[in-house]
Parts: structure tokens; C-alpha cells; sequence
């Protein structure tokens, strides 16, 4: 018996000095113990077999009971401690308090310092709410720096899990995260980036039944979808709420945004593209490709006018169009303008009737 416990140590040894990590010690012992139990079973009694590894299997089996007890009583013992923090984080959810503590002074420094920002302007971020769809190439550097930068509370809304495939410009989300909800994902980054925000991951697809009342908790939505349905969905939810809508789109080498606010009288989404393009004319991601670092550029670029939007500073993107070419490093801006007869914004023609005409 002295002979397999000395085995038993010597692999457990050589796998410390290889570096081999626990998970991949134990199967070694594992086997070992398998093999040891077929020499007390396989073989006649006063075997030297049998002799040197214990001369019956009663010992053994006992050994692996109370291996078995101890491995099950851990078990439950981190089963019942992360239910009792999980129902911690339920009873005391993460509250934030109107004034500003010396971590949070001391983090948002350089927000403070600009003169066109300052405290005012830190709290008004500190204050907001606003919402992410998607958590994929623009919702992860977006939500990444709007998180960092101090939005109190950020929703995030996608049904979809991390992938191999994503991490090429999915930078929120980690190798480690594969399989992972990217909502989960997405909120464990940020709040190790930021622990004095708050995120609410939404693992859903988003949809019209929840659309409007989800939208009525926000002040602002930033979509980062890839597909023209949910754009049309989230821009009449957002025109229904009366909040503003940051939108960005990619293709290849080429990214583009906006922010459609017809509150303010500039168009909505549905004023520029009418339709949808039709089948083949407009490829994902997936089919046509993207340059890995464009989605950071863009993503980036929302959350700028989201920051702008919320502490109301400078000249957001209404009524205009920003286009990034990063093949040929350039940028352009073009005028948008607001459609009369968009049904999602537009006057009804009954309103259009009353106008008053020139002449």
C-alpha cells in the first residue's frame, strides 16, 4: 500500500514541476487507482502483485468512500455559499448615492477638468440611464468606455453567447467568456472596470412585446445591431419613448453613425432608410467581413455622442451623418433631413392637410 501512495505522490509531483494544473493531476491518479483496483480484482491471492499494492481491495474501496464524501461535502458547501451571495446581491442591490466620494472624484479627474464637462456634467452622467442593443462589435467598446466613463446605469440587451469568431473585434468579451451570455459577459467586464455603475443585462432577444417598457426606464438607446429588422424595431421604440437614438453600422473597411432625434425635430432612422435594402445588397459582418479594429473606432465614436447627449455639451450628430472610410482614412458628414410622411415620425396627413400653404 506504502508502494501506490508513493506512486501517488511522485505523479503528483512530476505534474507540479511540469506545471500541469490540479484538473489535470487528478485523472493521473485517477487511473492509477483504477489499475491498483483491477490488480485486487484480477488476481489470486499471495500474487506479488497484490502484495505490494495492499493484498485486497477492502482498504481501497473504504479510501475511495471517504474521498468520496470529502469531494461531495465540498460539493455542497460551494453550492450553498454562492446561493447565500446570490441572494445577498438580490436582498442589497448596488444603490448609487447623488454625491461623489474621493475614488470617484479622483477616477473621474479629467472629466472634471474639462471645462465644457466639469462636476455638473459628471453628475449628469452619473444620473443617467441608457440602454445598449447588441453587445457585439459596437456594443462592446461602447459600452466599455460608457461604463468607464461614470453612465450610472446601463442596460444591455442581447440573447446571443461569446463565440471564438467574436474575439477578433469583440473586445469586451474574453476567451475565457466562450459560451458565456454576452450580457454576462459584457457586465462582468464592466463592472471590474467600474464598480460604481450599475448594469442590467437583458438576455433576450428584444422584441415588440417588450420594447415600449423596457425603452420607458432609459434616457437614451444605443443601437448596435447588425440586422434591419431590429433597427426598425428599436428606432419606432425609441420615437414611441421620445429619447434619443445613437445608431452606428459597419461594413468591411467602412462604419457609419448618427443620432436620430426627432424630439428635437431631426429625422429619425426610418427618414433616411425607408426599407430595407433588398437581399445580398447590404452582407453581414459574417458574409461580407470587417476589419477587426473598426468596431472599436465607431463603437467608440457612439459613445461620444452618448457622453455629449447626456451632459448636453457641444454639437451631437442630429440631422447629420458620420462616415469613417478606414481603408483610405477618411471621414465625411452628411446632412440628414426629416421626412413629412415617415410613418414612424412624420405628421399624419390629416396634420400635413392643415398646414397652411404659401400663396
Amino acid at each position: 500500500m506504502l508502494l501506490v501512495l508513493a506512486m501517488a505522490a511522485a505523479i503528483w509531483g512530476i505534474g507540479w514541476a511540469l506545471g500541469l494544473p490540479h484538473a489535470a493531476r487528478w485523472p493521473l491518479i485517477g487511473l492509477l487507482f483504477v489499475a491498483v483496483l483491477g490488480v485486487q480484482f484480477l488476481f489470486p491471492d499471495g500474487h506479488p502483485l497484490r502484495e505490494a499494492t495492499g493484498g485486497e481491495a477492502a482498504p481501497w474501496l473504504i479510501l475511495a468512500g471517504i474521498v468520496a464524501i470529502i469531494l461531495a461535502y465540498r460539493a455542497g458547501l460551494n453550492r450553498l455559499r454562492r446561493r447565500a451571495q446570490g441572494d445577498q446581491q438580490k436582498e442589497a442591490p448596488k444603490v448609487l448615492t447623488d454625491k461623489m466620494g474621493e475614488v470617484e472624484l479622483e477616477r473621474y479627474a479629467r472629466h472634471i477638468v474639462l471645462r465644457e464637462l466639469g462636476g455638473p456634467g459628471q453628475q449628469r452622467l452619473r444620473r443617467a440611464r441608457v440602454l445598449v442593443i447588441g453587445a457585439g462589435g459596437l456594443g462592446a467598446p461602447a459600452l466599455q468606455y460608457l461604463a468607464a466613463a461614470g453612465v450610472g446605469t446601463i442596460g444591455v440587451v442581447d440573447d446571443d453567447l461569446v463565440e471564438n469568431a467574436n474575439l477578433q473585434r469583440q473586445v469586451i468579451h474574453t476567451d475565457a467568456t466562450i459560451g458565456m451570455p454576452k450580457v454576462f459577459s459584457a457586465q462582468k467586464a464592466m463592472e471590474a472596470q467600474n464598480p460604481f455603475v450599475v448594469v442590467q443585462p437583458y438576455h433576450r432577444r428584444l422584441t415588440d412585446e417588450i420594447a415600449a417598457e423596457l425603452f420607458a426606464e432609459y434616457d437614451l438607446v444605443l443601437d448596435g445591431t447588425d440586422n434591419f429588422d431590429t433597427r426598425y424595431l428599436v428606432n419606432r421604440a425609441a420615437v414611441a419613448a421620445g429619447i434619443p437614438l445613437i445608431s452606428g453600422a459597419l461594413s468591411q473597411w467602412e462604419g457609419q453613425l448618427s443620432v436620430f432625434d426627432p424630439a428635437r425635430d431631426t429625422p429619425c432612422y426610418q427618414c433616411v432608410f425607408p426599407e430595407a435594402p433588398a437581399p445580398g445588397l447590404a452582407p453581414s459582418c459574417s458574409e461580407a467581413g470587417v476589419l477587426g479594429p473598426l468596431p472599436g473606432v465607431v463603437g467608440t465614436m457612439m459613445a461620444v455622442e452618448a457622453i455629449k447627449v447626456l451632459a448636453d455639451v457641444g454639437a451631437p450628430l442630429r440631422g447629420e451623418m458620420l462616415i469613417y472610410d478606414a481603408l483610405w482614412s477618411e471621414t465625411r458628414k452628411i446632412t440628414l433631413k426629416r421626412r413629412s410622411d415617415c410613418p414612424v415620425c412624420g405628421k399624419k396627413k390629416d396634420e400635413r392637410d392643415d398646414e397652411p400653404t404659401a400663396g
